[in-house]
């Protein structure tokens, strides 16, 4: 349980993210069970900014969606926003977290303390490199299976 990854395969490889449950419990329960569930296979990275960041996680493509499961308290913690750092997308209210998540491509501390951090990449960051850019991209890069270890 101390040592969990999140591994989502890309087109391009696999991309693989130590969990933080010291730093986000809730979000990488909630991250862990859909993951589980099958929640995040197929679903597109809908946003991804060039040095900024690649947001997926939402089943509709638009940004707009989230999966069935009620919202996330914040747990927003120290942790800074650098390369590889993965953290929880929210609307404007700081407990509206649910499926979405992004990974930093660069540092991106103006975030810090604002957006729950719940994992890092260990490996496979390239994969992430690669992805689509776009806001959306004409042709999204996809989780094609996401898992947990």
């Amino acid at each position: 349980m101390a040592d969990q990854k999140l591994t989502l395969t890309l087109d391009s490889g696999d991309v693989v993210i130590q969990l933080r449950p010291d730093l986000a419990p809730g979000h990488v329960e909630r991250i862990s069970t859909l993951a589980k569930e099958g929640f995040y296979d197929g679903v597109v990275f809908h946003r991804v900014i060039p040095g900024f960041m690649a947001q997926g996680g939402d089943p509709t493509g638009t940004g707009m969606g989230g999966s069935e499961l009620p919202d996330l308290k914040a747990e927003f913690n120290a942790e800074p926003h650098v390369r590889g750092v993965c953290s929880m997308a929210r609307a404007m209210n700081p407990n509206s977290a649910n499926s979405q998540f992004f990974i930093c491509f660069d540092d991106a501390t103006f975030l810090d303390r604002q957006y729950t951090v719940w994992g890092v990449v260990e490996s496979g960051m390239e994969h992430v490199d690669a992805l689509p850019k776009g806001e959306p991209p004409a042709n999204p890069g996809k989780i094609i299976k996401a898992t947990i270890s």
